[in-house]
């Protein structure tokens, strides 16, 4: 199926009330719980969407429109929102989080009212050249992997609890390359 702008941005404006809707008022044991070392917790989680509504997908997306090839646009640093001292609560991320992403679903109709844009290509530092309906693409599917995570790190919280009902439950399953 073809990249539509507009079934993209079905996702991207749900992806904050889905998370409200889904994290809002949990205790902390769910909220800090983690897969293992060295993995993100639902905060954090978090935390990095915020990040990436601040310096990843729309400063791209703007990049690209204003230089093209002409230079590679910044490295994004995944892990910024880690240096992030004190630790918000969550209700106060998930409203920064939706009120950002609502500014950058405005700001990216305003950028791509034209379909001839979505082929317009820009210089990714690492893959080089790359499209806007790429970089697009890859904002849903970004929001659908950390909602996936968020789930999934959840769900590894009741591991050992749910005794052998672990063989039914497929989301508590290594995946074959783990």
């Amino acid at each position: 199926m073809p990249f539509q702008i507009q079934e993209a941005i079905e996702v991207l404006e749900r992806t904050p009330q889905t998370l409200e809707t889904f994290l809002a008022g949990l205790s902390d044991g769910w909220l800090a719980c983690r897969e293992g070392e060295g993995t993100w917790n639902v905060s954090e989680v978090i935390g990095h969407l915020i990040e990436g509504e601040k310096s990843n997908w729309v400063p791209r997306l703007e990049f690209i429109l204003r230089e093209g090839e002409s230079k590679p646009f910044p490295a994004f640093d995944r892990h910024s929102h880690l240096k992030e001292e004190p630790e918000k609560p969550i209700g106060q991320k998930l409203h920064e989080f939706k009120t950002i992403r609502a500014r950058n679903i405005a700001k990216l109709q305003e950028l791509v009212g034209d379909a001839r844009q979505l082929e317009r290509t820009g210089m990714h530092p690492a893959f080089g050249t790359v499209k806007v309906r790429e970089l697009l693409s890859a904002w849903v599917v970004h929001d659908l992997t950390h909602i996936a995570q968020i789930v999934r790190v959840m769900a590894e919280r009741y591991r050992t609890d749910v005794g052998p009902w672990s063989q039914y439950l497929g989301i508590l399953k290594k995946a074959p390359s783990e």
